[in-house]
């Protein structure tokens, strides 16, 4: 008896949604302004094309990744991606500019969180929600090493990203240095930081939050003010980086009541 081979499953991704693909949809997805988180090239191709597509993908400063056929055909939906695929976001990012105007139309001082080594887009979509409900007028989250808005941070948010602008920079430490400048400073979480009920957490602040496996990254905790630890009594050391970041953000939101 021959048994009938099952046919390859197709790669679930969670951009999956939001997927283009083949040159010239790609090409006319970044001309008409289509934010695009991500692209995967095939290695090694050079033609006109995919050449112009890499012109426009560094016009916007977009992710580049460079695979193989058989990756480019795990993430194909339509068998037809000519060696190219783009990843488009979600929702559109806002500029950080955006967030602070947030603040000065409601009368009140900024209230930002920024998220570093997030990968998880459950955790940002989490994170983003309890931005929301905590009165945070924005989140800022780092181009690279780090998960966009997609599908399932859409999902997640549970409506609050049609309300909480999230604006990615290319350079989360220069970002910190450049609001300093606007008055905020800036609080990061760590463990092996100040007990977060000591701490004046009131007035402009940027609430820094770092993955439960990476943290915060050296080159940014450097450019906080100060850092903040949550009291834990139990036998593991951390906490998941979205109620880590609810914690915190609600310690502000006693704190400024």
């Amino acid at each position: 008896m021959i048994q009938k081979q099952a046919p390859q499953r197709r790669e679930e991704t969670d951009e999956e949604t939001f997927t283009i693909e083949g040159r010239n949809a790609v090409i006319e997805a970044f001309r008409s302004g289509r934010t695009i988180d991500k692209l995967y090239i095939l290695d090694g191709c050079h033609d006109g094309p995919v050449m112009t597509v890499k012109r426009e993908a560094k016009k916007q400063d977009t992710l580049v990744r460079y695979v193989t056929k058989e990756r480019l055909d795990q993430l194909s939906r339509t068998g037809k991606h000519q060696g190219v695929i783009a990843c488009a976001a979600a929702y559109a990012y806002a500029e950080v500019e955006d967030i602070l105007q947030a603040a000065r139309n409601k009368n009140e001082p900024p209230f930002v969180v920024l998220l570093d080594n997030i990968e998880d887009p459950h955790n940002l979509g989490a994170v983003i929600r309890t931005a929301n409900l905590a009165g945070a007028h924005g989140v800022i989250i780092p181009r690279n090493r780090a998960v966009g808005l997609t599908a399932t941070v859409a999902r997640t948010s549970a409506g609050a990203l049609n309300y909480t602008p999230v604006a990615r920079v290319t350079n989360l430490a220069r970002t910190i240095a450049d609001l300093k400048k606007e008055g905020l400073w800036f609080v990061c979480a760590d463990m092996k930081g100040t007990m977060m009920y000591d701490l004046d957490l009131r007035g402009p602040i940027g609430l820094v939050i770092g993955s439960e496996g990476k943290g915060v990254g050296q080159l940014v905790k450097e450019k906080c003010d100060f850092t903040a630890s949550i009291p834990m009594k139990g036998d593991i050391d951390s906490l998941n980086a979205s109620v880590a970041a609810g914690v915190l953000a609600y310690e502000v939101v006693r704190q400024r009541m």
